[in-house]
């Protein structure tokens, strides 16, 4: 989007109206609200519905292989952001794609909620993948849309939407996870379908209003002498892998082991051919090529502290099941609850990490110091694990208070680097490629899972110590080495901080 373009969106916003942002922030506010209130509760229990056995409710899978499932879902989430990037850019614009995205997510939530099999879970898996690959990035892109290039409101107004993000979230496990465990895992995910569906009511009555020319513009426009061509070539695509899955499955070799070997070397290679791509493209100007190779040790670093973060649904959830006290000071806990943690500690945090970025203005910390700072406590969160087991034995239950301590330190880590990451995204992104490089921001987490879903092979009660200790050492050690090279980073940036 050229300058002229982005001033005419910019006027287009009515410019206050929340919380001193723009008004737009509303609708994009309370749409990620209960899009993440409908993905977080499903997730709150997807685990238990993988490995609990039949009789209670579930599929009764192994819990290494749930949550190497679990990882790569995740995984697949993100990675389908290309998708939603590239359509959103070449062909409908932020704003339609969101909305199309909120659909195909409802249905993904509606099959989890009826009775089925592995096959049922696995369909209703794609349905939200592909659709959250729509919403996710674009949304996020809208909030950029929003706010010149020179705001000084934009690190606030990503660090408030993501506190609309962590509110549905933090419900989110609380009402869906108990009534899940408690009651049936399907009555908990068709709560979080109605979820959805709340998101999208709200979208629709309010993004004219307050959203004005935000997401509309199609960057890079896919010429209609070529869309034959390309649909053509899609299509092909897509029913060639249908083919090859179909034999895959049919004789035997396609495997969900072999599936997911097969996602976690596509982690490494899709953001690879991502950066080259847009790097060599003729599009992309001198100073935006900087820009992306200053984006390298930033996507490295997010990599690293998503592989820490994303655990939380995993192998700290199976830690919260089966290894976790589950009474706390008279109080029956429900090991869903603890995934409410991370977004309860964002909820209270997020303004004051607003505040200190407005407060220290042109002060404030570069962008890579503050991916520095996130690494460092994410490395912190996984170190304090290590103690239950050192200090009483991988026999004995753990203090719940363990478990909160190492979702409030990775929370710090988050605001320090999640928020400013998307911001800074928006930023260096070459305008060509605005929403696929949101894409790209997403990237890093689906390729930290994608890895995660080998590394949580590791995970025993017996490797409990080294597991935590050396992933918390490597991320520390990380966070101190790009602290060390955060000026060369800043100049390759070429003027954004």
């Amino acid at each position: 989007m050229n300058s002229k373009d982005k001033d005419e969106v910019i006027r287009s916003v009515p410019q206050t109206g929340f919380f001193g942002h723009p008004r737009g922030l509303f609708t994009l506010f309370f749409t990620e609200f209960w899009e993440r209130f409908s993905y977080y509760g499903m997730r709150a229990i997807l685990i238990f519905y993988m490995y609990y056995e039949v009789t209670q409710g579930g599929l009764g899978l192994d819990r290494t292989t749930a949550n190497s499932i679990m990882a790569i879902y995740g995984s697949l989430v993100y990675m389908s952001g290309i998708i939603g990037g590239w359509i959103a850019d070449r062909l409908l614009g932020t704003a339609r794609t969101v909305f199309y995205g909120g659909i195909l997510i409802m249905f993904g939530h509606i099959i989890l909620s009826f009775p089925g099999s592995a096959t049922a879970l696995f369909v209703s898996m794609a349905f939200i993948i592909i659709g959250t690959g729509l919403l996710k990035p674009n949304v996020s892109s809208v909030v950029g849309d929003l706010y010149s290039d020179n705001d000084i409101r934009r690190d606030s107004g990503f660090s408030i939407y993501y506190m609309g993000i962590n509110l549905g979230g933090f419900l989110a496990p609380l009402i869906v996870g108990t009534i899940g465990q408690t009651y049936n895992f399907h009555l908990g995910f068709g709560i979080a379908a109605v979820g959805m569906f709340l998101g999208l009511i709200v979208y629709l009555v309010t993004r004219k209003k307050n959203l004005g020319l935000a997401g509309q513009h199609v960057p890079n426009p896919l010429a209609k002498e070529d869309r034959f061509k390309v649909f053509g070539s899609i299509g092909l695509g897509v029913v060639i892998i249908v083919i090859l899955g179909s034999i895959g499955i049919v004789t035997g070799y396609l495997t969900i082991d072999r599936f997911i070997l097969l996602v976690s070397i596509l982690g490494i290679i899709i953001p690879a051919a991502f950066f080259i791509f847009m790097y060599r493209s003729p599009k992309t100007n001198s100073d935006e090529r900087s820009r992306l190779l200053a984006y390298i040790p930033l996507f490295i670093a997010a990599m690293m502290f998503w592989a820490i973060q994303e655990q939380g649904s995993n192998i700290l959830a199976t830690y919260a099941n089966d290894r976790t006290q589950l009474e706390f000071a008279g109080i029956k806990l429900q090991s869903s609850w603890f995934q409410s943690l991370n977004p309860l500690f964002i909820v209270f945090l997020a303004p004051v990490f607003a505040w200190i970025w407005v407060r220290l203005g042109d002060r404030q910390p570069s962008t890579p110091k503050k991916f520095s700072l996130g690494l460092l406590f994410a490395g912190l969160s996984f170190i304090v694990m290590i103690f239950p087991a050192y200090l009483n034995g991988a026999e004995s239950l753990a203090n719940p208070l363990w478990l909160v301590l190492s979702f409030f330190l990775v929370v710090l880590g988050e605001l320090c680097l999640s928020p400013v990451g998307m911001s800074a995204t928006t930023k260096l992104a070459p305008a060509a490629f605005s929403a696929q490089t949101m894409s790209l921001w997403f990237l890093t987490n689906a390729s930290a899972q994608a890895i995660n879903a080998q590394v949580v092979k590791l995970y025993t009660e017996k490797t409990e110590i080294l597991y935590f200790g050396v992933i918390g050492g490597i991320s520390i050690v990380l966070g101190v080495i790009l602290f060390l090279v955060s000026p060369i980073i800043q100049r390759q940036m070429k003027g954004v901080r």
